[in-house]
């Protein structure tokens, strides 16, 4: 089995840019952008999945560490099969301070979280989590043109029910 490939958030907005499209090097990417960065890898690494990592302090939520050696990066991952974005992962804020800290910068007023900080005073290790898009996985990994066709119950503003 060969090693993933994990790419810098910073490379792949250089492959972007490269390539003539416009992106805020401290933003978030968008759908296009994210569907032809994938095309980019496929063509320069041959391959369809990958891990783009240490996303822009500004794309990702209050409580993603900053990384250490440079705060406007954060220790955090999206991993993409052709193009799509399939998890979404970081490390967590696990200091109350920093975390109080990173809510005020992103104008959430501590008040209105003040349990959820506090819990952190009790001590909290270093911790992470992720997301899967399951369904959305599986539409890729079947080649399939529509999430739907995946979901046992799919639902859209005109279905709600099954």
């Amino acid at each position: 089995l060969r090693p993933s490939l994990r790419l810098p958030f910073e490379e792949g907005i250089k492959m972007l840019q490269d390539a003539g499209f416009d992106v805020d090097p401290l933003g978030d990417l968008s759908t296009e952008t994210e569907r032809e960065l994938g095309r980019l890898v496929k063509e320069k690494y041959k391959t369809d999945f990958y891990m783009l990592h240490r996303y822009p302090l500004a794309a990702r939520p209050f409580y993603t560490m900053p990384t250490a050696d440079d705060p406007r990066y954060t220790c955090s991952f999206d991993i993409f099969i052709r193009g799509e974005e399939i998890i979404s992962g970081a490390q967590r804020i696990h200091d109350p301070e920093l975390l109080a800290e990173r809510a005020e910068a992103c104008g959430i007023d501590v008040a209105t979280i003040a349990s959820y900080i506090d819990s952190f005073r009790y001590g909290a290790p270093p911790h992470g989590g992720c997301g899967v898009g399951l369904e959305r996985v599986v539409m890729l990994f079947l080649g399939l043109n529509n999430i739907r066709k995946t979901s046992m119950f799919p639902r859209d503003p005109k279905r709600l029910a099954p």
